[in-house]
């Protein structure tokens, strides 16, 4: 009994032992090769997402081009030379301020136009229709006194812009003096005309001849007014367009205006025969010394004062 009493510490101790052993948890080498595995799989999954994200995106649109581009002999561009068009850099004038000058003059006609719609109607009647002009439509554009006032002084503007586009076009030294020549020629328009309107007046007073003077006054300043819109387009075209554009709307612009003047004084031939007997030659000999005369002299000296030569 004393011995076997004395071997029963041994016995637990082993027994403890044996407990440890088969408690004790076991070598995870399947377990560190499976996690091993997913984090490759991970990683290859995040590997094939960048570099399907690095791919460029094809459009089907893009791809009938493309197809289309080899299939169309009209498009393929396989053995042709690549040709660029490329535009020139166009040197800036320093010249803003024509944008808005030119601007205002058309919106000042659009103004006059929309606010007086009936009256550019009967000036266009008047204007084609010379026999209906003097007898109807003359009283008719005579009872309108403003309008009539605004397109003969649309009229001075338009002009005497125009011939600053021309000396500008012909290459005269106007850069440096455009800020005073415009204002200067637009109110030479306009006092040469005054002068014309009160001497013919005085005239028409002093023959006694007032009824004539008046229907001849009012041809005159009916083409004027049609001058004065007609011009309107050519602003635009000889402030803006290139040089050969330039030039050739010049040439036409020129073609209208003598062409105006030409029906001015057939007009006035046709009406003055029917109250006054005179000849051609009169006739002939008073438009060179009324009309032409002094627009020669006016560009005589206009010539002078800008290029200095005589």
């Amino acid at each position: 009994m004393l011995m076997i009493w004395s071997a029963l510490p041994a016995f637990s101790q082993a027994d403890s032992a044996r407990r440890a052993r088969t408690v004790a948890p076991r070598p995870q080498t399947h377990k560190v090769t499976v996690d091993s595995l997913h984090v490759a799989d991970s990683l290859r999954r995040v590997a094939d997402s960048l570099a399907a994200a690095a791919l460029p995106k094809v459009n089907p649109y893009d791809t009938v081009l493309q197809r289309l581009a080899k299939t169309n002999r009209y498009l393929q561009t396989e053995g042709k030379t690549p040709e660029y068009d490329i535009n020139p850099l166009r040197a800036d004038p320093g010249q803003d301020w024509l944008v808005y000058l030119v601007g205002g003059v058309l919106l000042l006609l659009g103004v006059i136009r929309t606010a007086y719609l009936k009256y550019f109607s009967d000036l266009f009647r008047a204007f084609f229709n010379p026999t209906l002009s003097q007898r109807q439509l003359k009283d008719q554009l005579s009872q309108s006194p403003f309008p009539n006032f605004l397109l003969n002084f649309f009229f001075a503007i338009s002009m005497g812009l125009y011939l600053y586009l021309l000396m500008y076009r012909l290459n005269y030294p106007t850069n440096a003096i455009a800020w005073m020549l415009i204002p200067g020629l637009m109110l030479l328009v306009g006092i040469i005309y005054l002068v014309k309107f009160v001497v013919l007046r005085f005239c028409g007073w002093l023959f006694g001849n007032e009824e004539l003077i008046d229907a001849y006054v009012f041809i005159l300043y009916l083409i004027n007014k049609v001058l004065g819109i007609m011009l309107a387009p050519f602003l635009v075209i000889l402030a803006f367009c290139t040089p050969e554009i330039a030039g050739t709307s010049l040439y036409i612009s020129i073609f209208f205006i003598v062409l105006l003047v030409v029906y001015r004084y057939v007009r006035s031939y046709s009406l003055i025969r029917q109250y006054l007997s005179f000849s051609k030659l009169h006739f002939f000999l008073y438009l060179c010394a009324f009309e032409v005369v002094p627009v020669l002299i006016i560009t005589k000296v206009l010539l002078l004062w800008l290029t200095g030569n005589p």
